[in-house]
């Protein structure tokens, strides 16, 4: 095989072809055989070819790992955009172009950029997913525990994801929030609910848990469903015992009032216990005052409540004749007799004897004090049209003795205001009947209901108004026959002068005499007195009872017409009768 070649005079360099004639000189300076040349020729050239072949390999395995390297970045950029969710990265060509290696140079910028993207895009998803995972053990009450970095899934970093994670994430912090604030609520109810029961607000609140105390920062406080759910049954559990507490300062201020109304006790000794008596009628919700249900308070008020009633047991004779009295009194505007010497006597027995409590004694007048208040409220209304008529009776017997008075019509002083006085007494006279007709009713229909007699300072009041009628009928009859007398006196009158020719002296009329003699019962003109005599006389009652209920209840001087006995001695006082014709 023939070489060609020679030294290239430009470069000086040593080729093949001036090596080749180089070996050329030596083999024929040698004088080798061409058999032993072309041998030798052979084996060089098939050293060359050797190397050419090593060479071409090696290219090939090159290329091969270009292709390798392109296709794994190929891959990795496909892996990138997936998990990064991005379709495409500007700069790269949507089709391959170009050498392997121009193609990996227009990869590998894409390929960092991606990948810088994606250790960003790990870093976000990695604080979100802290967070999350924070927020979470501290509402699942975990927060003191440490647990591992939460694993990033790798293969979704898109946006979508992330955006997922921040909605998660805002959704916990704002449960966050909401529980702070109710956390924050509870706490400062707790301490107000410690300050005015007077308990201790830090060991209250942290017996729910330690981060609740005030030094703790409002993020550092446990929000998690047990701290919540002790708060509110700690919330419960302080409002029940308020409720509780102020129930019985309220009974015990209701004690204190009673007893102190009792006693008389003074206005300084009361002030002493504004602070109790203040929130006698205040809501659980309207107490807020610190201290204002501390125990201290109610045992102070317990002590003095005692006290009080161990005062009230050495009083309680002049207590229970204070009761009597008030009783009394009632019974008293209500007209309704009573024994009170009797009544008193049978306190001290029961006082001396000691077979009662004090406080029975004293609960038993009070339901007798009670029981009298209604009975005295349902006797009101008869009691209202018994002074209505004995008013009418009153204004009767004064017209009574206005129309005997001879100078009635006479221009003195003041007769034109009993002129209008008389005026009303008549229209008020004339309605008695009615008037007696209702009470009547009235009075049947409440003994009925009743099943007693209604008395009227122990007298019958069906009997009083009984009594009024019947002499009231009585004193129209002797009106009437006293008219006929009178009339048939002036008739004997008219004859005797028509036969004689001459009239008797003159005298005055039987009409105008004024009666002066005593009044039976107390009456002239059948109008009634309000000391009646069918009243039973009590001989316990004492004198000074008796003085203040005649006073009490005087009346016009015309409750009983006068006997048939009176009206003879008043016509034969005037002039007697002629002899029959």
């Amino acid at each position: 095989m023939a070489v060609a070649s020679g030294r290239d005079p430009l470069l000086g360099e040593i080729t093949c072809g001036s090596l080749l004639q180089k070996l050329q000189e030596i083999w024929d300076e040698v004088g080798e055989g061409d058999e032993e040349r072309d041998k030798l020729l052979l084996q060089i050239e098939q050293e060359c070819l050797d190397v050419y072949k090593r060479n071409v390999d090696q290219a090939d395995k090159s290329r091969a790992q270009l292709l390798q390297t392109l296709s794994d970045a190929k891959l990795e950029l496909s892996s990138l955009l997936s998990a990064l969710g991005e379709k495409s990265v500007v700069g790269i060509p949507d089709k391959a172009s170009g050498t392997i290696k121009e193609q990996l140079a227009s990869i590998a910028p894409a390929l960092e950029q991606l990948w810088k993207q994606k250790e960003e895009r790990l870093k976000e998803f990695s604080d979100v997913q802290s967070q999350i995972q924070r927020i979470c053990g501290e509402i699942a009450g975990n927060s003191s525990v440490t647990e591992p970095a939460p694993e990033v899934d790798e293969a979704d970093l898109s946006l979508k994801k992330l955006n997922e994670y921040q909605a998660q994430l805002q959704e916990l912090q704002k449960e966050k929030s909401d529980r702070l604030r109710k956390v924050v609520e509870f706490v400062s109810t707790v301490h107000d609910l410690c300050s005015v029961l007077g308990i201790d607000f830090f060991s209250s609140i942290t017996e729910v848990h330690p981060s609740l105390n005030d030094s703790a920062s409002a993020q550092s406080k446990s929000i998690s469903n047990e701290t919540l759910s002790r708060l509110a049954k700690t919330v419960l559990a302080l409002k029940e015992d308020k409720k509780q507490r102020l129930h019985k300062l309220q009974e015990l201020a209701t004690q204190l009032i009673d007893l102190w109304n009792l006693m008389d006790t003074s206005e300084e000794e009361r002030q002493l216990f504004d602070h109790v008596t203040c929130n006698i009628s205040a809501s659980v919700d309207e107490v807020t005052a610190p201290g204002a249900l501390a125990m201290d308070l109610i045992e102070q008020a317990e002590v003095e409540v005692e006290r009080l009633d161990q005062l009230k047991a050495s009083r309680m004779q002049e207590i229970a004749f204070k009761k009597q009295a008030e009783l009394e009194e009632i019974f008293a505007r209500a007209h309704v007799e009573v024994d009170p010497e009797a009544a008193r006597e049978k306190i001290m027995a029961l006082i001396e004897s000691g077979k009662v409590e004090p406080a029975e004694l004293i609960t038993d007048l009070d339901n007798q004090i009670v029981k009298a208040r209604e009975e005295a409220l349902s006797r009101k209304e008869i009691l209202d049209k018994v002074e209505k008529w004995m008013s009418a009776c009153e204004e009767e017997s004064w017209l009574e003795d206005y129309n005997r008075d001879d100078n009635r019509y006479n221009a003195s002083r003041g007769a034109h205001i009993n002129l209008k006085r008389a005026e009303k007494a008549r229209i008020l006279v004339n309605k008695i009947p009615a008037l007696v007709d209702s009470l009547v009713a009235k009075t049947r229909a409440w003994e009925e209901d009743h099943g007693m007699s209604f008395t009227y300072d122990g007298v019958p009041l069906l009997a009083m108004l009984d009594e009024y009628t019947m002499l009231r009928h009585e004193r129209e009859e002797e009106k009437r026959r006293l008219r006929d007398q009178k009339k048939f006196h002036e008739q004997q009158s008219t004859e005797q002068e028509a036969m004689f020719g001459s009239r008797p002296s003159p005298a005055r009329p039987v009409g105008t005499k004024k009666v002066v003699g005593p009044r039976a019962n107390g009456g002239a003109n059948g109008t009634p007195t309000r000391r009646l005599s069918l009243n039973p006389q009590n001989g316990s009652r004492s004198n000074s009872k008796d003085a203040k209920r005649d006073a009490r209840l005087s009346a016009p001087a015309n409750y009983v017409a006068m006997t048939k006995e009176d009206a003879a001695s008043h016509v034969s006082g005037t002039e007697p009768f002629p002899p029959s014709p």
